[in-house]
């Protein structure tokens, strides 16, 4: 039986039917077609399906759709500015070649964005722990840990120009 679901995903209003055990990350991809928040291990350990719940990294296939229900997603689709400008995190993944295949770097994004915003001063150390959730089995992480540092950077000077205007 399905039931009813209004939610905010990527700033745009979704009211759905969803059967009550599909997990956000099957809606996101199937429903609604997002596809940037990949499913990899289906038990909350590689956080490929990370994305952001009212705000908190939070891995999609751990938490059902309905528990969403009222709450506000944001996807890697959605954090790219609405102009396809890239977000500073995703364009200092690409800068420092934080990314090899690809497939778990949505979710390294969407964590380190959250990351940077719950502790903008995080250092090496604070990022690496944070990141333990996040599983790549293509780098050494250390291009990854170079990136979240730039993304950093750039998301602090982008916060002082929009607080100097």
């Amino acid at each position: 039986m399905a039931i009813p679901i209004r939610l905010t995903v990527n700033g745009r209003s979704v009211d759905a039917q969803v059967e009550p055990n599909t997990l956000l990350v099957q809606f996101l991809r199937e429903q609604l077609r997002l596809t940037g928040t990949h499913v990899g291990c289906d038990t909350a350990q590689c956080g490929a399906c990370t994305v952001h719940l009212d705000g908190r990294a939070v891995k999609a296939c751990n938490i059902l759709a309905a528990q969403a229900d009222g709450s506000t997603v944001t996807t890697i689709e959605g954090l790219a500015g609405s102009n396809g400008e890239l977000h500073p995190m995703q364009a200092a993944f690409r800068e420092c070649h934080g990314l090899q295949c690809g497939f778990c770097t949505p979710g390294m994004v969407m964590s380190a964005t959250a990351l940077v915003q719950e502790q903008p001063d995080a250092g090496a150390d604070a990022i690496r722990a944070h990141l333990e959730g996040n599983l790549c089995r293509c780098t050494g992480y250390h291009n990854i840990v170079r990136a979240v540092q730039q993304g950093q950077a750039a998301m602090r000077g982008a916060g002082a120009a929009a607080s100097a205007e």
